[in-house]
């Protein structure tokens, strides 16, 4: 099978030298690449700006903005069978930004955010898609209710929910994996690899029924 997997965070440019981001380490994302890796997949990664080396055999994709993961995300969807869009995607951005760098005012700036493209909810809308959608939700509060309807809203057939404060910048994580089909497992705080390795195992499982 082959593998679209997007991780780490985008960066949204306020002006040349600052941007909007969040903490996003990118670390889960490129524990499934490896571990879909390790069991024969091919694997495209597409990644924001992170601090760590991509798998040697994946097919490498780096990206900033939202904008430039959402095209290539789509130059390479119907390509795969398992769609893993993991990365932490900010969700809005500045409507204008600066060709120039904006000087420090002592009365304060205000900046129009506008919403990024929603990469998720567009893979969702494709009635005629083949392969199968994850998406991963970080919540802070109300995680389950949360999950759930974001994975109603944005037509998944997975989400892998989990504790932004637990997960963000840290090796480990705990999980709880939402199917379309109202199945619901929890997977105990764990390594990210390990997480990966299980999460590949429950793709597999399931692309054979989509």
């Amino acid at each position: 099978m082959t593998f679209l997997i997007t991780a780490g965070p985008t960066r949204e440019p306020i002006d040349p030298v600052r941007y909007i981001s969040n903490r996003s380490s990118g670390k889960m994302g490129y524990a499934i690449a490896e571990a879909a890796l390790e069991v024969g997949h091919e694997v495209i990664l597409i990644s924001g700006p992170v601090n760590l080396a991509p798998p040697r055999k994946a097919k490498f994709i780096s990206v900033s903005t939202s904008d430039e993961m959402f095209e290539a995300v789509h130059r390479h969807a119907d390509e795969s069978d398992v769609c893993v869009l993991c990365a932490a995607v900010a969700d809005y951005k500045p409507a204008q930004v600066s060709p120039v760098k904006i000087k420090k005012n002592a009365h304060g700036i205000s900046i129009e955010l506008v919403p990024t493209r929603d990469i998720l909810q567009s893979l969702g809308r494709q009635h005629a898609r083949e392969f199968l959608l994850v998406g991963f939700a970080a919540e802070t509060n109300h995680l389950e209710a949360n999950a759930t309807k974001k994975l109603h809203e944005k037509n998944c057939d997975i989400i892998v929910a989990n504790d932004a404060r637990i997960g963000m910048e840290s090796d480990e994580n705990e999980l709880l994996i939402l199917f379309c089909d109202g199945e619901m497992k929890k997977v105990s705080r764990a390594s990210k690899k390990f997480l990966a390795r299980e999460l590949v195992k429950f793709f597999q499982i399931r692309n054979k029924n989509v």
